[in-house]
Order: structure tokens, then sequence, then C-alpha cells
């Protein structure tokens, strides 16, 4: 809540006590589209007519009766239509951010809503068998944009890659390897059944082989180790580069072999067993789903004694939960839909409420060049990977498009409209605004900042004004809802009213020089939040374009 807001609210609220002797914590404060209407607006005389037992017109009228308008720095009220209260507040009200936003700086955006809460955010978690797709991209940037968001809103947040380094992807990527490394040998060997085909694997091979020879060319137990050590460490290095290229990085790397070699995995089927939800039934153990909504029970070990994949990542969440988390969250891609309710079961399962596991699922996205679906990559004629849409449109214009449409919704991702040079291209439309800010700033640098804001009145400077007071709120609401889209739908809105402002109001004027320094001091604020708007998301702020 911005500090106009809580102001308005707790003079709403005293006044309401002092009218009807009510306690209303619910106050609804909104911007009106119509700047007729006042800066702010409330329909709390409708929202409480009912305990007032009076008309909401009514209500309206007494609450101004007993309002403190020095106490909101309010200039002014008007009550419309049916018991609408609009607020004109006083200039100070509303310049005041600018005073907050350039003692705050880097950290202006940021508040303690969160609590400290802890949360543990797993995203990505690919199989390190190949190069990370448009999939993976996206929930990259979606899980690294909602993680700093959090972070911002005063959450205690641990980012989470949970590898998958113990199932049989890594043991069809280690004999692929191997079948790789001995066709670089000149010998003729077929790929296995189910191998990975992608040109990585051919690479890593000839690296192989170009380092040792014919070392390994033995069908040995020994030598399959190697290859699938060598084959996941390379594998890992290079998922490592291309998130790390793409601005994303974590906190914690979990190894699904590490689970079975710290006995978790025996030990969650142990707390299940406990908590008597698991039967025998046709030589295998069963979980009792369907005591939690999914629509059949589910196999926890195979009648061979092995364990299904479900297992594993019950064992996995026990131990995130078993590391003092307050909430898990999980960013699954939409093929993983169906697995929510048997994950949230088992959590159930274990002793925990439902809502300590909240499933996000990110749609894929599909890429459109030249008008048409882009699918062939230059490197691998298979499928685009995340390294060829880094150097076909760079990273800022990656992140911003993924995280620029709700998770949960389908999107085209137009490579062409990525790179575009101009204000059609969203990206460059706010990195511009940045960049035309800087260039004001750096012709300004030898001019004083002013320390009052009095002849800040221009209709467009008040609009800027109270796009700047939102940026904590829209934080907030972001981080709350993980949905990363209303931060770019904020940084364009910022960047349409600089522009706007910019193109009405002369800011240096050297025959005006108090209403100057004013002005460069609100360009400097602007400048502030629209950067730190752009690395909520991971996108750089140029200061030169």
């Amino acid at each position: 809540m911005n500090q106009i807001e809580n102001s308005l609210k707790l003079a709403l609220k005293d006044a309401i006590k002092k009218s009807f002797d009510l306690d209303v914590e619910d106050i609804l404060i909104e911007r009106p589209k119509d700047l007729s209407h006042g800066d702010y607006a409330s329909n709390v005389a409708m929202k409480i007519c009912k305990l007032a037992k009076s008309k909401p017109l009514d209500v309206a009228n007494k609450i101004l009766d007993n309002l403190d308008k020095a106490s909101a720095n309010i200039d002014k009220v008007e009550i419309a239509g049916p018991g609408f209260m609009n607020f004109f507040m006083s200039n100070d009200s509303l310049t005041s951010v600018i005073t907050k936003i350039l003692t705050e700086k880097e950290q202006y955006g940021c508040s303690d809503y969160g609590q400290g809460i802890k949360y543990n955010i797993e995203y990505v978690s690919a199989n390190p068998t190949g190069d990370l797709h448009p999939g993976h991209a996206r929930g990259a940037a979606m899980g690294d944009s909602i993680s700093r968001l959090m972070k911002m809103a005063g959450y205690d947040v641990t980012r989470e890659y949970y590898l998958n380094d113990a199932g049989n992807q890594i043991h069809n990527m280690a004999l692929s390897l191997q079948a790789r490394y001995l066709q670089a040998c000149g010998i003729d060997k077929a790929m296995p059944e189910d191998g990975y085909y992608g040109p990585d694997l051919i690479a890593i091979a000839n690296e192989l082989h170009d380092e040792v020879n014919d070392k390994y060319v033995e069908d040995t137990k020994e030598n399959y180790e190697f290859f699938r050590a060598y084959g996941l460490k390379k594998e890992l290095d290079k998922l490592k580069r291309d998130l790390k290229a793409f601005n994303v990085e974590f906190d914690i790397w979990s190894s699904e072999k590490s689970l079975y070699e710290r006995g978790l995995v025996e030990k969650a089927l142990e707390a299940l067993k406990a908590n008597g939800y698991t039967y025998m039934q046709d030589g295998a153990l069963w979980l009792k789903t369907t005591n939690f909504n999914d629509d059949k029970d589910r196999v926890l070990v195979k009648s061979d004694g092995s364990y299904t994949y479900l297992m594993p990542d019950i064992a996995y969440h026990l131990d995130k939960l078993d590391r003092g988390y307050d909430k898990l969250v999980d960013l699954f891609g939409a093929d993983h839909h169906s697995y929510i309710t048997r994950l949230k079961a088992a959590i159930q399962a274990l002793g925990y409420e439902s809502d300590k596991l909240t499933v996000d699922i990110i749609q894929m996205a599909r890429m459109i060049k030249d008008g048409q679906e882009f699918k062939l990559s230059k490197r691998s004629g298979k499928a685009v990977s995340l390294k060829d849409l880094l150097q076909e449109a760079g990273c800022d214009a990656v992140r911003y498009f993924f995280v620029s449409r709700a998770a949960d919704t389908q999107m085209d991702f137009d490579l062409d409209m990525a790179t575009k040079k101009s204000n059609e291209n969203p990206v460059y439309y706010a990195q511009y605004a940045h960049a035309r800010m800087c260039s004001i700033l750096r012709q300004a640098e030898n001019i004083e900042e002013a320390k009052t804001f009095d002849l800040i009145d221009h209709e467009k400077e008040l609009t800027l004004l109270k796009q700047l007071n939102e940026f904590t709120n829209v934080v907030v609401d972001c981080a709350t809802t993980r949905m990363p889209h209303k931060m770019c739908n904020y940084i364009q809105k910022l960047a349409s009213d600089f522009h706007s402002f910019y193109n009405e109001c002369k800011v240096i004027d050297m025959d005006n020089m108090e209403l100057t320094k004013q002005r460069i001091a609100l360009v400097k604020a602007c400048k502030i939040t629209l950067g730190n708007a752009l690395n909520s998301i991971g996108v750089s702020a140029p200061e030169k374009m």
C-alpha cells in the first residue's frame, strides 16, 4: 500500500468510527480513469450502508462531515452518483513520492509485506540430457521474475532446481554418449532405443575422443559409469551456462540421486506407511491418493521392488518441508497438469495441509518468425533452444516477452517483433524511456537538485506522480498472485506516461531554473522506478540506446 492510500484509509477508518461506531478494515481505494473524478476514489459508503443502516449517499455525507482532510493531505472531496467518494489530493501529498524515491533509490518498491514467510520456489528442473527449449525458457523467466518480486515484497525466497540425475533418462543419455564416442572412434555402434540424438552429445563425444582417444572403447560397467558421470557433468555445466546467460541463477541444486544416498526415499515411504495411507495389491505398494480427491490410487513400489517416479518426488517434497519452508511453489509445464492432484495428495498423506504446496502451470509458447511458426534451429535442425533464442533476440527481449503474458495462457513469441528497434516492441519502448531519462539527467548533471516541489502541477506531471506512487502496490500484487505479467503492464504504463510528460513539459528551461530543478528530480525518480521495475523481471535498464 502506498503512502497516499494508507493515509486515506486511516482517515476514512477514523471518520467511519466517529460517524457510525463501526470498525472497518476492508476499505478499497482506487484511481479513477477519468481525471475529473479526482485523484483517488472509494466506494466504502456503499459497502457499509447496511451496517450503518442508512442510504449510501447519507453514509458518504456523514463520513465527509467527520473526515479529517488535513491528516490525509486532501484538498477536497466530491460525492458522486449513489455514494462514491472522490478525493482530490494536495500537491504535497502527490509530490512526496519524489523525495521517497530519491531517498530509497534501488530499495524503492521493496516492503515487508511478506513478513519473512519462507518460500521455496522450484522451476525449470529440466533433465540434463540436452538443450533447454522454449518451454524451459518461459518457466525460467517466470520463476526467476516471481522470485525477484517476492523478495522485493518481503518474502524469504529460496530458488531451487531439482536435478533428475537418477532416472532412466540419465541412463539413456549415458548409452547415447557411449554410442557417439564409439562412433567418434570409428566403431560402427547403433544408437540405443529411446536415445538422445541432439548435436550436443555428438560434440561432447568428439571432445572426449580428442582428449582420451580410444581409452573407453571397452563395454564394461566401469566405462558405462564413466560415460554417465561425464555426460551428466557436461550437460549440467552447459545447462548452467545457458541459464546464467539468461540472467537466471539458483540458490540450491537438489539431486534426485542424493535422495537415495541419504535414505530420504525410504524415510518418506516409512512415513506414508506409518500414517496408514499405503496398502499392498498385486504385489505392489499403493498410496491411497483417492482419500485426497485423486481419481485413482497410485503405485509407489512396483511388484519388482523398484520405485515409481512418484516416490522420489514425494521424498523430495518432504525434504523441502523438513528444511523449514512455510510454503512450497512448483512451476510445472502444462504436460504435468494431471500430476498436481497426486502430488498434493501425497503432501496431505504425509500429514501436511494441502495448501503447503502450490503448483503453477506454465503453458508452452509458439515461436513465430515471418508470420509462421518457427521450429527449425540453425544448429540442430530439430527444435529451437534457449541458446538459439538468446542469439536471435537477446536476453532482455526473450525474458520480457516470456513474462508479458499470464503463465497459464498459451502465447506466440514473435521473433520479428522482439528484434524491432521501434515503439511497437514493448521492450524497446520501455528501455528507450529509461535511456531518455538518463540522457536528460546527463544534460542536467550540473544543475542542483530541488528539495521542494511546489511547482509540479501540470496534468501530465500529476499523472506520472500517481503512477510512481503505485509501484510498491504493483510489486506486492505481482508477488502475492505470482503474476509478473502485471509488472510488464506497469512498465508499459509508466513508460507511456513519461513519454507523454516529456512531449508536453519542457524539462530543462534555463529561463525557469526553479521549475527545471523540480522536473529534473521528477525525471530522476522516474528513472529509479523504471529501473527497479525492469530489474524486478530480470531485464536491463540501459542508459544509452
